[in-house]
């Protein structure tokens, strides 16, 4: 995804702007400030994408291996939409800050970091030539991308094409184009590093680059140079980068620092890349990692696609309902209550952690992660929405926790207590009313439509209101398996989904018996 952020209480101020001019002036000890010496370093980097996720987290990381002298190398920037501006980068010189806000360890913090990773942005649609020119550079050596997971997908582009329309095709026309330059160098390929969220990024990546090289009728030459001069890394990103700080805390913020930035973004401080691969000469070239521990360079990054899947969206998914029906609007709405916020810590531990548990996840990896994960639900400058973690819910419980059941199954015969209760909130919640095709759920007074394919589904299991946890749970298109089966599991779920309906969210929450 491809964004400026802009902030229009800019245009009424009278506080000077980020430039490389005017940094020098800023005196505030609160903001970390580039080094000189970062600005000189050549282009390493070839970026497909201006968004927060980018500027965020593989670009900070660029950034403070730059301030440790460890990488020594700058971005230069490939916008390829036409939606927004580069009018920001161009009158800030390419400069922003970086705002981290939120927990660690329970603990409150705020620091600021003006970046200077960019070098360059160029738009693709009227700078092709330029960006073309600019793979010629010997120093070049690494491609980051986050372009959606739409953006990695098949296409008719010819590399000819002024620029060809998708980013498979622009990358693989820019790759031609260095195989050209160089004669063919086997040196000079470049290591691919895309952080759009789908599976297998860059093995999906990969093969794009290669079939679109056969539809372009490529030489074979350019192909072994494709395949052997070039890697294309599988990666994992997880760092929450909401973009621009609302209103009220941006004035607070430039009023704080000194200095207007149209581009500054905030994060969280928590921050994991993941990167696939055993190449040495990967390695070298990703050199930044070494400044940072949250960078991983592994030969396999299942171990920690399944942690976040499990322990964060998994928490997430089934935390969701009981929130909403207790009224909660904000995750960290829902934290701050005492019997949430200890059935969440219950669920990592008591129940989610024991299950993905294995020779490669140990206790020690879930419990630094789930630590983590009460930070990031607390943090005081998110308001992430139940409603919107609620879209697709059934296919979300589908794909993050209906899995854990087989391993929890498989280690035991006692039901998961928070489990069922977490499933049982999601029936309830799915309780709706039917008006015109639409699905609608009231709570306290406030409707909350519906955006789930099994909406329907539900919906029919509740007019006999007796049989909706058999027919729910037995249903294995839905499941992928019959959930009946699993000892006690209906039973559990049952006694869960009458205790909410009798008693409300909040009492079921604190009827249960947290001390084991």
């Amino acid at each position: 995804m491809e964004e400026t952020t802009s902030n229009s209480i800019i245009q009424n101020s009278n506080q000077m702007l980020l430039t490389r001019n005017t940094l020098q002036t800023i005196t505030a000890d609160l903001v970390n400030k580039p080094t000189a010496a970062s600005y000189l370093y050549p282009e390493k980097i070839l970026q497909f994408g201006t968004g927060v996720l980018l500027r965020g987290l593989p670009d900070y990381f660029v950034h403070k291996a730059n301030q440790q002298n460890l990488f020594q190398g700058r971005i230069v920037v490939i916008k390829s939409t036409s939606a927004g501006a580069t009018d920001a980068f161009t009158q800030q010189d390419n400069l922003y800050t970086l705002a981290i806000k939120g927990l660690e360890e329970g603990k409150e913090i705020s620091s600021y970091e003006i970046n200077n990773s960019i070098s360059r942005v160029l738009t693709a649609n009227q700078q092709w030539k330029e960006i073309l020119k600019s793979v010629e550079n010997p120093t070049l050596e690494i491609v980051f991308s986050n372009t959606t997971e739409v953006g990695i997908v098949m296409s008719n582009d010819l590399i000819d094409d002024n620029p060809p329309a998708s980013f498979p095709g622009k990358l693989l026309a820019l790759l031609y184009h260095r195989f050209v330059h160089f004669n063919g160098d086997k040196d000079k390929g470049l290591t691919i590093v895309p952080t759009e969220l789908i599976s297998d990024n860059g093995s999906k990546l990969k093969k794009i680059i290669f079939d679109l090289a056969l539809h372009n009728k490529l030489s074979t030459d350019f192909q072994e140079w494709l395949a052997s001069a070039n890697d294309f890394c599988n990666t994992l990103v997880d760092r929450i980068v909401p973009g621009a700080l609302s209103p009220a805390d941006y004035t607070n913020t430039t009023a704080l620092l000194g200095y207007e930035d149209q581009l500054m973004i905030m994060a969280e401080p928590f921050r994991l890349w993941a990167i696939e691969t055993t190449s040495e000469r990967v390695k070298q070239r990703l050199s930044f990692a070494a400044a940072d521990s949250n960078v991983l360079l592994v030969p396999a990054i299942e171990k920690y696609k399944e942690i976040k899947l499990r322990l964060l969206n998994g928490t997430h998914t089934l935390s969701c309902a009981i929130a909403l029906l207790a009224g909660f609007k904000t995750v960290k709405e829902a934290m701050q209550n005492s019997a949430f916020n200890q059935f969440v810590r219950l669920l990592m531990n008591d129940e989610i952690g024991p299950s993905i548990l294995s020779h490669t996840i140990s206790a020690t990896d879930i419990n630094n992660f789930s630590s983590k994960v009460i930070d990031r639900f607390a943090n005081p400058h998110l308001a992430h929405k139940w409603e919107a973690i609620a879209l697709n819910y059934s296919s979300k419980m589908a794909m993050r926790n209906i899995p854990l059941l087989e391993k929890w199954y498989s280690k035991t015969t006692e039901a998961p207590a928070l489990f069922a209760l977490g499933f049982a909130a999601y029936l309830y919640f799915l309780k709706s009313d039917k008006t015109n095709g639409q699905y609608t759920r009231t709570i306290n007074g406030h409707p909350i439509e519906l955006q789930d394919d099994s909406a329907a589904f539900v919906f029919d299991a509740w007019q006999a209101p007796e049989h909706t946890v058999v027919k729910v749970l037995s249903n294995a298109d839905l499941w992928g398996k019959d959930l009946t089966k699993y000892p006690n599991f209906k039973e559990a779920v049952a006694q869960k989904l009458e205790l909410i309906m009798h008693d409300g969210a909040i009492n079921a929450l604190k009827t249960l018996e947290y001390e084991k």
